[in-house]
């Protein structure tokens, strides 16, 4: 998969994500932890339960980078929130 699709398909990850959870990160971080959503999803979904694979930008890859980004967006804020003291 090209950078380019990549990027796209990170930014739609991370915006779902950002809906799904909330969240004040900005443009770029949205789109970065929907990026390693997508990887940490992909491999999830491809080596634990050999459902599907990132493979492209389509609804299949969209909804295994969403699940990937709310698990990364979920210990991203776990470690975070525990950096600056206050427990989210």
């Amino acid at each position: 998969m090209g950078i380019i699709a990549w990027i796209v398909l990170g930014a739609i990850a991370g915006f779902i994500t950002n809906m799904l959870m909330g969240g004040s990160e900005g443009v770029i971080a949205t789109i970065l932890l929907g990026i390693i959503g997508a990887v940490v999803g992909g491999y999830l979904a491809g080596t634990l339960l050999k459902v599907a694979d990132v493979t492209g930008v389509n609804p299949e890859s969209i909804v295994v980078a969403v699940i990937g980004g709310v698990v990364v967006v979920a210990v991203y804020r776990l470690f975070m929130g525990g950096r600056n003291g206050s427990q989210a």
